[in-house]
């Protein structure tokens, strides 16, 4: 009996600015004869690290819309279906996060998915630690903890930015963390790759004895209501809640099993990836699809189903139906409007409903700024605005990286930098495309107006 071989899966991860790119570019540019696709995941909205990996045509996947481990696991089951179309091409997946990224959720997508876990085996979870700011983010970021409790090999990267001494003082402080993984030390992301690929030592026991929670999944929605319809026209009414909108799916004959519920949740996880349709009050509602309601009018709001057939129709909803009072209302056309208001037996109640575990919480405070401008900087003055924003605002500055184009130069400049620290080196020829400076900062409480304005004034 054949046995189907299933693709294996590396998740690369690591606070901003450990060396994620460096690696990946090195076991791209390496003679080890593996096929590999390369899915990224970036935080903001410029996407910067596609540039930054080198042989970065078609192998390389990238989502800019958010955090991998969000909204954005649909868009990660969407990607590794497309791929599937074109398996010939390729005989490994590595997947990049972004730093800001609890690898769990990440994970969790190959066990979770049906169809995903048929097809990939996740081999292994590789995090690569900054030696040299390691320490602060521990302190300010819940992600970098997760990053570390959940490796299989912990790449301890930067090792000629600190003493000996407190190298191995900070080797013993992740061994206390995670004494599963192992450790490596490294400069410049130097890694042998056989000691990050074809690992397969990602061990499900032993996760699920570390956080017994893992194959919980988090979700981009928090509520969902399955509703017994008759065929007919129907008001769904919201009251004003904690949130300008609401996004929801309107899922026909949804079955109110736990299995049947579950299903239904992993689905609406692939469509809450897609963009929502905008609907202002008074719009019919589509279904199987992801809308979001603007709500910002004064008052109760209406929207409208019109169903065709008798059947369950479950409302999977951004937030709970308590915070904005949802109703779904039958219109009895044989009555005056005034007698329905006070009919309560027109308003429908749930068969069921559910709560579920919402996405994760991000430090409300980090966020990314982007700055985009066509043009040259000067040089210099660019270096003394950047050597005061990160003097004064370099500890809640986690991770910059861009673009530059330099006046006189027909290089492009790679800038990047992880707190205080900072290089611009010479790219490619910018030749025909425009020049364009892209930047993109991300950090904890950054003024974005104030920051675009000092970086026009560096432009000639």
């Amino acid at each position: 009996m054949n046995i189907k071989q299933k693709v294996p899966v590396t998740i690369l991860t690591g606070f901003l600015g450990s060396g994620k790119t460096t690696l990946l570019n090195r076991i791209l540019s390496e003679e080890h004869g593996k096929r590999i696709a390369v899915i990224e995941n970036e935080y903001g909205e410029i996407g910067i690290d596609q540039g930054l990996v080198i042989n970065a045509d078609e192998e390389v996947f990238e989502m800019s819309n958010g955090c991998i481990c969000c909204t954005v696991r649909g868009d990660l089951i969407r990607v590794l279906g497309n791929l599937m179309k074109r398996r010939d091409k390729f005989d490994y997946v590595l997947v990049e996060t972004t730093g800001l990224a609890d690898p769990g959720p990440v994970a969790q997508t190959f066990f979770m998915d049906d169809e995903i876990r048929d097809e990939f085996a996740l081999d292994g979870i590789v995090t690569l630690v900054d030696a040299a700011h390691i320490d602060q983010q521990l302190v300010h970021s819940n992600e970098s903890s997760e990053q570390v409790a959940f490796a299989d090999v912990l790449v301890l990267n930067k090792t000629d930015l600190i003493s000996d001494e407190s190298l191995d003082t900070l080797e013993a402080r992740l061994r206390n963390m995670n004494r599963m993984a192992r450790v490596i030390r490294s400069k410049q992301a130097e890694v042998s790759i056989d000691n990050v690929l074809n690992l397969n030592a990602f061990d499900l026991d032993q996760v699920l004895k570390r956080r017994p929670t893992f194959l919980e999944p988090e979700y981009p929605f928090e509520w969902t209501g399955v509703y017994p319809l008759e065929p007919g026209r129907y008001e769904l009414s919201l009251e004003d809640g904690p949130d300008p909108t609401m996004s929801l799916i309107v899922v026909t004959d949804q079955d109110t099993s736990e299995t049947a519920l579950n299903t239904g949740a992993e689905s609406c996880v692939r469509l809450y990836a897609e963009s929502p349709e905008l609907l202002h009050p008074g719009n019919t509602l589509p279904l199987g699809k992801h809308v979001s309601l603007q709500l910002q009018s004064q008052g109760r709001k209406s929207f409208f189903l019109e169903i065709n057939k008798s059947q369950n129709i479950g409302l999977f909803t951004q937030h709970t139906a308590e915070e904005f009072d949802i109703k779904v209302i039958k219109e009895d056309t044989s009555v005056a409007d005034d007698i329905i208001n006070n009919q309560r037996d027109l308003v429908i109640s749930p068969k069921v409903e559910r709560i579920w575990v919402a996405e994760h919480e991000h430090d409300d405070e980090v966020g990314s700024i982007a700055i985009e401008r066509l043009g040259d900087v000067d040089p210099e003055k660019l270096n003394r605005w950047l050597s005061q924003l990160l003097s004064e605002k370099g500890v809640d500055i986690f991770r910059t990286k861009g673009f530059i184009s330099y006046a006189g130069e027909s290089n492009r400049m790679v800038f990047q930098g992880v707190h205080m620290l900072f290089t611009a080196q010479p790219d490619k020829e910018w030749g025909d495309e425009p020049r364009r400076n892209q930047l993109v900062f991300i950090g904890r409480n950054l003024d974005e107006e104030e920051m675009c304005r000092e970086f026009e004034k560096c432009l000639v």
